[in-house]
């Protein structure tokens, strides 16, 4: 089984045929780079590639998820004899023995998506070090599992992988979050393999922009919470009127008959909103809807027995109670959907 070497690059430099020199003796790997509309001005680069390099061109520049899509396309119809593929990146950052680690790592385990993760340690741009730490804690509370290296772009899976990738949405720097949230939600199994940080001229050479890509990124998860938002404000807007017309009521009664009513509209709400524009689920509806049924009975537990106790001992108003009771339940619900609800099965 060989493995198929894709290297996205935009406007490379030598590093990247330093990188393919390293592979040209060893079999096992077919190389497979593709020039993200670099331009004439670097086309004495992709002159230069050793052979049997395959080289495919994107006219104008889409960028990185776009190439790796077409290098996942290409992999699937033109190379049979790849059964993995491995992406690194152009600019030198991945050293040839942490590449044939991952994908070591990979061939022992080709249904998972194996990660060149970086520990950030010794002397590392600033921009980099804060900018994975504030995407690795969002990641986590998006998705439930836990990745240290959200940002790496070594990445190595089986022909499965590409085309479950192949299929993710985005096109630029927010795709490699995408390929993360698609494997945590479709439960493929996401591991780890530690690789040298390095970092060339204070990371010059990277075309990731820090502001405009960061904040594609954080779109990208944060639509997760919009669905969240949206609920929460039918459910507590209702209740509140619920509360306000049941007033003459005894308080036990008007407490629950108020919560239960605005849950059961806002599920509804949260259910559609979630499956059709947020996860994108592919899972029979009938079983999406049972799954979600029984996590919102349990958050719906949760939520009276918490309403009594903040609005009965401890004798909170009751506005005050619901926001209180909301947030604390807010990433519990939203963890458990992403991960265990609107489960999307690989293709």
């Amino acid at each position: 089984m060989k493995t198929a070497l894709i290297i996205p690059a935009y406007k490379p430099a030598k590093e990247l045929l330093a990188l393919l020199d390293q592979f040209k003796e060893n079999p096992a790997f077919v190389p497979v780079v593709v020039d993200d509309g670099s331009g004439a001005e670097f086309e004495p680069i992709f002159s230069a590639l050793p052979q049997g390099v395959r080289l495919l061109r994107h006219p104008q520049n889409k960028g990185k998820g776009a190439a790796l899509k077409t290098a996942f396309g290409y992999v699937l119809e033109s190379l049979p004899e790849c059964g993995l593929a491995v992406t690194a990146d152009a600019d030198g950052q991945h050293k040839y023995e942490d590449i044939l680690r991952v994908c070591a790592t990979a061939e022992a385990n080709p249904t998972a998506l194996v990660l060149g993760s970086r520990k950030f340690e010794g002397e590392v741009p600033l921009r980099s070090r804060m900018g994975n730490g504030i995407t690795r804690q969002v990641f986590a509370i998006a998705s439930g599992v836990k990745v240290y290296d959200t940002q790496t772009g070594l990445r190595a899976f089986g022909r499965e992988g590409m085309r479950t990738f192949t299929e993710v949405s985005g096109e630029r720097y927010e795709y490699e979050i995408n390929m993360l949230l698609t494997a945590a939600q479709s439960g493929m199994p996401i591991l780890e393999e530690w690789i040298e940080t390095v970092y060339l001229n204070d990371n010059a050479s990277s075309h990731f922009n820090p502001f405009k890509d960061s904040l594609k990124i954080y779109l990208c998860i944060f639509k997760f919470c919009a669905s969240s938002l949206l609920a929460f404000i039918v459910d507590y807007v209702l209740a509140l009127l619920l509360k306000g017309l049941t007033h003459a009521w005894p308080a036990a009664a008007s407490v629950n008959f108020s919560v239960v009513v605005a849950r059961l509209v806002s599920a509804t709400v949260n259910f559609t909103v979630n499956r059709k524009m947020v996860f994108n689920g592919n899972e029979k509806l009938g079983k999406a809807i049972a799954k979600y049924a029984a996590l919102a009975a349990c958050i719906l537990a949760l939520n009276l027995a918490l309403m009594h106790v903040l609005t009965g001992p401890v004798g909170l108003p009751f506005a005050v109670a619901k926001i209180i009771v909301e947030i604390t339940l807010f990433f519990l619900n939203f963890v458990m959907q992403g991960k265990f609800v609107f489960r999307k099965k690989a293709n």
